[in-house]
């Protein structure tokens, strides 16, 4: 700790080590948004069915997921700067291959591994950053790192709407490659290894377990609506498997020596209420994305540039806010932040309980710059007061599963909301079909006997088309609902959580890895 003071002034090439790791950073936040308004095309593409074009996205944060943790490990056994080039590498050349994808599994499964080589990227690149700067300079230098990983949620939708439509959906996955090869150069060129440590051990059994558990669990809620669910072996062989994992990891991690997670972390009340804490904002943040590209491409009709454009100023009220949380923290108490943030998200969730394919341009994106708004706000303060209680040797492991919560509940969200859509829109249009026959006295109207005459197949086919826009927007605003309830039933959980005596030491940009 006493070195640091001194060294990191004498680095050099400083400013070029800053610029490759950001842009490493960039390309892969890129990636958690580019491909959303892509979606519908990536669909047709691949001949892919609503449900299952979602497993473009749960596979990659799934395997972000399970690789976060370990990545320190791999950095201390076989070296930050080579583990940091692999990634970059292993990245690139999955991101080429997604482009080059024919099929609904190979893109599924480039995506696996864009996920398992991009889960290093963002911690190790920090990790740089707050070795080249003095304490004094971190401030500015996690800044500027916050900012970087705020870019993709911004740039993401508007990049790939632009790039979907005038050169090919493919081209979101091959602008990683130029990205990618800037800093690579960098990286090879000016940044030094760190010492390695060939007796460091990873608990493989706890690893390998959690892995096998979210995966599991992840294939049984992406596949659960397509086969009905229990009615279907694999669907029962898949939770078995994620049940027995789940026993296996609890009962290793409570009597190993040296487990893969320590238990004595979850003694921490404030970091085990965030942990709950963030699991519900990642799925209130990454499924509410899924399910925009959708809706104002499918329902709406929007030109992939036009959805692109009104869904960045999402990203955007985010980043704003985050810098405004910045200033209040210390003179704020952290929970009316929390609260502030869970009431902002909620409210935009309300407004689009009532949103139809009609709605105005302006109105989807102030709702959006309202749901950015209020990530702003839970984003900081519910970092700053999940590490606040923490010592500081237990929170590089703590920051792990931290972000390993906040990617299975982004991934759980995007399954269940879809799932739920799937069979939301079944069930409406059993409903209101079961008032559509023939003796309803509005196709006595000539009008409506003309276009939407049940005894003719023209009107039935009109009329299902019909009944299933409105089957569907409901089923929508089911989803929307559903998001609106967890982000209310989040607030007593602010209740729970301890004022930190003093401002906490923590790196409020760990809140967005």
């Amino acid at each position: 700790m006493s070195d640091a003071p001194a060294a990191a002034p004498t680095v050099a090439n400083r400013g070029a080590i800053t610029a490759c790791v950001i842009l490493a950073v960039i390309m892969q936040a890129l990636d958690t948004t580019i491909a959303n308004v892509a979606l519908p095309y990536i669909q047709g593409s691949v001949s892919a069915s609503a449900d299952q074009i979602n497993w473009v996205l749960t596979s990659y944060i799934v395997a972000a997921a399970i690789m976060t943790p370990p990545s320190g490990y791999l950095a201390t056994r076989f070296g930050r700067k080579r583990i940091l080039m692999v990634a970059i590498i292993g990245f690139v050349i999955a991101s080429i291959l997604c482009g080059l994808a024919q099929s609904l599994v190979e893109i599924v499964g480039f995506r696996l591994l864009q996920g398992f080589f991009g889960a290093a990227l963002v911690p190790l690149s920090q990790s740089i950053l707050l070795d080249i700067y003095t304490p004094e300079e971190r401030g500015s230098a996690m800044a500027l790192f916050g900012v970087s990983v705020m870019v993709g949620p911004v740039l993401g939708p508007v990049i790939g709407g632009w790039l979907t439509d005038h050169v090919s959906w493919r081209w979101v996955f091959y602008i990683n490659l130029p990205i990618g090869a800037l800093a690579l150069a960098g990286v090879s060129a000016f940044v030094t290894e760190t010492k390695t440590n060939l007796g460091a051990r990873l608990d493989w059994l706890g690893f390998g377990a959690l892995s096998l558990c979210i995966a599991a669990l992840q294939l049984a809620l992406d596949r659960g609506e397509q086969l009905n669910w229990f009615s279907s072996g694999e669907i029962i062989l898949e939770s078995v498997v994620a049940a027995a994992a789940a026993y296996v990891f609890l009962v290793h991690t409570f009597t190993a020596d040296k487990p893969f997670v320590n238990p004595a972390l979850f003694r921490d009340r404030n970091f085990s209420v965030g942990m709950l804490f963030i699991f519900i904002i990642g799925i209130t943040y990454l499924a509410s994305l899924a399910l925009m590209t959708p809706y104002l491409q499918t329902l709406m009709g929007y030109p992939v540039v036009t959805a692109g454009l009104v869904m960045g100023p999402r990203g955007l009220g985010t980043m704003l806010c985050m810098f405004l949380v910045g200033r209040l923290i210390g003179k704020v108490d952290i929970r009316l932040l929390l609260l502030t943030g869970l009431g902002l998200t909620a409210y935009a969730m309300y407004d689009m309980t009532g949103w139809t394919p009609a709605v105005s341009q302006w109105t989807i994106v102030s709702t959006g710059f309202i749901q950015g708004a209020g990530l702003g706000f839970l984003f900081v303060p519910l970092t700053t007061v999940t590490f606040s209680t923490l010592p500081a040797e237990k929170r590089g492991e703590a920051t792990g599963l931290y972000n390993l919560s906040r990617n299975v509940g982004s991934s759980v969200g995007i399954s269940i909301v879809s799932a739920l859509l799937v069979q939301n829109v079944q069930v409406n249009h059993a409903d209101i079909a079961a008032y559509v026959t023939p003796y309803n006295r509005l196709f006595q109207v000539p009008s409506v006997a003309q276009a939407l005459s049940p005894v003719t197949a023209a009107g039935r086919a009109a009329l299902d088309g019909l009944i299933t826009l409105q089957a569907t927007v409901i089923g929508y605003i089911d989803d929307f609902k559903l998001m609106m309830i967890l982000s209310l039933a989040a607030m007593p959980l602010v209740l729970l959580l301890r004022r930190p005596a003093k401002p906490a030491e923590t790196d409020h940009s760990l809140a967005i890895e």
